[in-house]
């Protein structure tokens, strides 16, 4: 049962990836941009589908675990808030792709930055804190095909299997193909989650006395501070700062700012993506929480895997294959997006400039999807020995590409903003966050914030003291 469902998935996928490769002309604008012409409906889920991916299902249940309903909280309404800088950012991206050609987030900031220093430091920063991200999805794919065969497909075997298959329909159909299985990804994972949730909770005798049970063992999980008492107001505060910052500088994100078919059909996706969040981030979430019913005393990396282990435990195979193979989904619309996104950095900042500025039109795209394959194995070899935690990896790449936040923004709407103090804000936010995460500045100087709060602060302010002068 559990491989016909599987096979049956990839199947689908598979073909929804053929209809795009269709319609897709050899040129930059269509494989990288999908020409531009993605309808409200499609960006909408493409948007969803891209951002909710292995953190959001074994991520969120492992948090759910670990922190309780709390996280939820900090999530939902985290990530809602985040529509507030896609409006800052994605409305003016659109406007300018649509006025002078622009197909990635460093060519726009480059050209209007005018500035060489800049533009190779927004690069590197938007390549290099990707790759974390990007290994998670086959991490997440690893685990689940592990615990849904029962150890038949072997962790790194399942992380290959579904990187190689992510590989050739992302080589066929670029951003159409991507746009096109987003969709049914996304209300795959939807539906099937809100299923994992209404199953597991009738097994453990309904809802409410599964909360009853689990505020019996662990009633640090209801509270506000959470688990170990991990909320602190200033940690939830540099939290929701962090989605805000981080969410609209990931690139695949960056790059769906470029897709739509309209402003209006860009502006109703963004409303409707504040929504979602608010209703469907707790599902994960209530998962980890009864998990200490059925398995108390995870730590770990076995922690991230709640959310498998309870559906095994509390419903037919049937169902938690369905389920899974919903998580898989959702790996599968992330990784899909950011190869689309880091091979068409790659090849437009990359390639085009520095080996080769006449390559025609079909050249680049060609060049797109060799690019693809490198960064599906680079991302694949960091999957090889994981992390402890899937937080770990998801927090130390979102606080990376957050610095990019105010040179974003003030490249955008400041005319008078210095592109060398952009540079220096990039270069010095770094270096204080990748000195904060590896111990050399102490914690403690920065009063309980995490490194997101300093390194926006500092960014904003070398932006601000450094404009240039009337």
């Amino acid at each position: 049962m559990v491989y016909i469902i599987l096979i049956g998935y990839l199947a689908l996928t598979f073909l929804s990836s053929l209809i795009g490769a269709s319609k897709e002309e050899s040129t930059p604008e269509s494989y990288f941009l999908a020409n531009r012409g993605v309808g409200t409906f499609t960006l909408f889920f493409t948007l969803i589908a891209t951002n909710f991916s292995a953190f959001f299902f074994l991520g969120f249940a492992g948090e759910g675990y670990r922190i309780g309903y709390s996280y939820y909280a900090m999530m939902g309404f985290g990530t809602a808030f985040a529509a507030l800088s896609f409006y800052l950012i994605g409305n003016k991206a659109w406007q300018l792709g649509k006025e002078r050609g622009y197909i990635t987030p460093v060519e726009m900031i480059g050209d209007l930055g005018k500035d060489k220093l800049l533009r190779n430091c927004y690069m590197a920063v938007m390549l290099l804190f990707t790759f974390p991200y990007l290994a998670l999805q086959p991490i997440g794919a690893g685990y689940i095909l592990e615990n849904l065969t029962g150890g038949q497909i072997p962790y790194f075997a399942g992380a290959t299997l579904l990187t190689i298959f992510i590989i050739i329909y992302v080589f066929i159909g670029g951003m159409r193909s991507v746009a096109n299985t987003d969709v049914k990804q996304g209300v795959l994972m939807v539906t099937l989650m809100l299923m994992a949730v209404v199953v597991i909770g009738n097994d453990l005798g309904g809802i409410t006395t599964a909360n009853e049970k689990a505020f019996a063992l662990q009633p640090d999980l209801f509270s506000r501070q959470g688990g170990h008492q991990y909320f602190t107001p200033q940690k939830w505060f540099s939290l929701c700062i962090l989605w805000i910052a981080c969410v609209p500088m990931f690139p695949q994100l960056f790059m769906r700012f470029f897709i739509s078919r309209s402003l209006a059909g860009f502006k109703t996706a963004t409303l409707l993506y504040a929504i979602i969040p608010m209703f469907l981030f707790i599902l994960p979430v209530m998962i980890g929480v009864w998990g200490h019913l059925t398995f108390p005393g995870l730590e770990g990396k076995a922690a991230d895997q709640i959310l498998p282990k309870m559906l095994l435990a509390h419903s037919p195979e049937w169902l938690a294959t369905l389920v899974m193979t919903g998580a898989l989904a959702a790996f599968m619309s992330t990784l899909d997006s950011q190869l689309l996104a880091l091979s068409t950095i790659t090849t437009r900042d990359i390639y085009l400039p520095i080996f080769d500025k006449k390559a025609s039109l079909d050249k680049q795209v060609k060049i797109g999807k060799y690019f693809v394959i490198i960064f599906a194995f680079i991302g694949l070899a960091i999957a090889y020995q994981p992390f402890d935690s899937i937080f770990v990896i998801a927090k130390m790449a979102f606080t990376g590409l957050a610095v990019l936040f105010p040179t974003t923004l003030a490249i955008l709407h400041d005319p008078k903003v210095n592109p060398k103090a952009c540079a220096w804000s990039i270069i010095l936010g770094e270096l204080l966050v990748i000195g904060i995460f590896i111990g050399w500045l102490p914690k403690q100087w920065f009063l309980g914030f995490d490194p997101i709060v300093p390194a926006l602060l500092l960014g904003f302010l070398v932006i601000f003291f450094f404009r240039k002068k009337n």
